[in-house]
Formats: C-alpha cells, sequence, structure tokens
C-alpha cells in the first residue's frame, strides 16, 4: 500500500465524523460520500473484468456492501430541524458499521500486498477469480453499493420524517 492508498482509505473510514456530529440533509452532504467512492473508483479501477467467476465476486461484493449500508442506514437517527431540513445523526452502531465497511476494504488491501498475497491467489486460483483487477472492481462496487444503500435509507427515513412533522397537530384548547 502506498501513502495514496492510506490516504485514501482514511478520507473514506474519517467520512463517519459528519455522520456521527449530525449532518442537514442537503444535496451536497447527501452526495459527498457518493463523489469520495467515485474519486476512488476513478482512482483504483482501470478495468472490469468478466471472466471466470469476476461477476460473481462483484455480486458478492454489492450483496454485503448494500447490507451494510442498509444497517447503517436503518441505525441513523433522523430528526427535522426549524427550518424543516431532516439531520442525520449515525449512532454508536451506524457508525460501528460505516467503519467495518470501509476498513475492512482497506484491511485486505494491506492483507493482499503483504502476508496473505499468497492465499489471495490460490483461493482466486480456486474461485476463477482473474487476479487483482477483479478485486479491485468487486471491493469498490461494495463501497458504492454500502454508499448508496445507507443514501437511500436515510433518505427513505427523511420522507417519513418529513410526513410526520407535516402532519396537522390537533388544536388544543
Amino acid at each position: 500500500m502506498t501513502t495514496t492508498d492510506y490516504l485514501i482509505s482514511a478520507a473514506l473510514v474519517l467520512l463517519v465524523i459528519p455522520q456521527v456530529r449530525g449532518t442537514r440533509l442537503t444535496v451536497r452532504n447527501m452526495l459527498l460520500p457518493l463523489v469520495a467512492v467515485a474519486a476512488a473508483a476513478a482512482y483504483y479501477l482501470k478495468s472490469f473484468p468478466t471472466q471466470g467467476h469476476d461477476i460473481q465476486l462483484d455480486v458478492a461484493g454489492v450483496l454485503v456492501g448494500a447490507a451494510l449500508g442498509a444497517a447503517c442506514g436503518a441505525a441513523t437517527d433522523l430528526s427535522r430541524v426549524v427550518d424543516g431540513v431532516a439531520v442525520a445523526r449515525a449512532g454508536v452502531i451506524a457508525a460501528a458499521l460505516w467503519i467495518v465497511g470501509m476498513a475492512s476494504r482497506a484491511g485486505f488491501e494491506f492483507w493482499a500486498t503483504h502476508s496473505g498475497s499468497s492465499t489471495i491467489a490460490s483461493f482466486s486460483r480456486s474461485n476463477l477469480i482473474t487476479g487483482s483487477a477483479a478485486w479491485t472492481a468487486g471491493l469498490l462496487l461494495m463501497a458504492l453499493a454500502q454508499v448508496l444503500a445507507r443514501l437511500a435509507v436515510v433518505r427513505a427515513k427523511a420522507r417519513r420524517v418529513a410526513t410526520l412533522t407535516a402532519a396537522p397537530q390537533p388544536h388544543r384548547v
């Protein structure tokens, strides 16, 4: 892993900080994690292998990422501030799930470039995975699915919060 790899991984993990502090659900704040993952994909993704079982690896990455993202979104609290904008605040569980997803990819990359390279190569040969480009694509798709699933769940919860806060309140005498 290069210094750039460490910095990119750290930036993706540290995206949890605004989530824990609470962020207004503006377009900019909602798209920031998506832009960060897209930038990482632009940096790392050189090809998109489809031979052997590469597509199955991609699907597995998407499913794991989507599960982590959906759970992270479900564990995120939403409220409305006075001006009506929704605010999302990640609790301990949501933050932990975000960190697990983002840090696990960095951990895998570290392991793959150090002591795990022969194990991954053997697994790849046994399971018809064509090589490092396939793993890169699968892990980036996992990150993208995590971000998109969290975004979808948080947006759905925000609509529900908007509906509940917009409901007419009973008149008290």
